[in-house]
């Protein structure tokens, strides 16, 4: 599915079907997974209410994953997540994941970039730096961001120490 700067909407039918307005057809929870894997942002709203139930369908499609064994979250991650709710610390844990999650991301973006650079020169390089990006994006379910932009080197120091101040708030929380 081609990505697109719009989120692909979903509407709940009152009989809980979740139907893709682009496609006019009737989709499942895994489909909805493939979408996003694909690089697709999504949107399910309800038909009747016109609320927005993607958090809580999306929350459900990790649920179920979990529950079949593909275990993503340690169980302390969890541990914590459940915790934040019940604390002062629910303000900071949403932040710090988003950074967390946007580090990751740019870390694997620098990786690619350092393996392909020496390489650019080698005839044949962008064959196989097309099938490398293949093999990851299949390796990472999908999860593998495309190619980073140059000059993130400051902005990495930045979220890093953004990172840092949030780990310290969080530990002076739970002492």
């Amino acid at each position: 599915m081609a990505e697109s700067d719009t989120p692909l909407l979903i509407k709940r039918y009152a009989s809980r079907r979740l139907y893709n307005t682009e496609t006019s057809d009737y989709v499942t929870l895994e489909d909805i997974a493939g979408f996003i894997r694909a690089g697709r942002e999504v949107k399910i709203v309800d038909l009747k209410s016109g609320d927005d139930l993607t958090r809580q369908y999306l929350l459900q499609i990790i649920a179920e994953h979990e529950s079949r064994g593909e275990n993503v979250l340690p169980l302390g991650v969890l541990t914590d997540l459940v915790r934040s709710y019940t604390t002062q610390a629910q303000s900071v844990v949403p932040q710090f994941l988003q950074v967390s999650f946007d580090m990751l991301r740019d870390s694997q973006n620098k990786m690619l970039d350092n393996m392909t650079k020496p390489m650019a020169a080698m005839p044949g390089f962008e064959a196989m730096r097309a099938q490398q990006q293949a093999f990851l994006k299949a390796m990472t379910g999908g999860w593998m961001p495309e190619h980073g932009k140059d000059g993130e080197s400051e902005e990495l120091a930045d979220i890093k120490k953004q990172l840092a101040e949030l780990q310290e708030k969080l530990a002076k929380m739970n002492e």
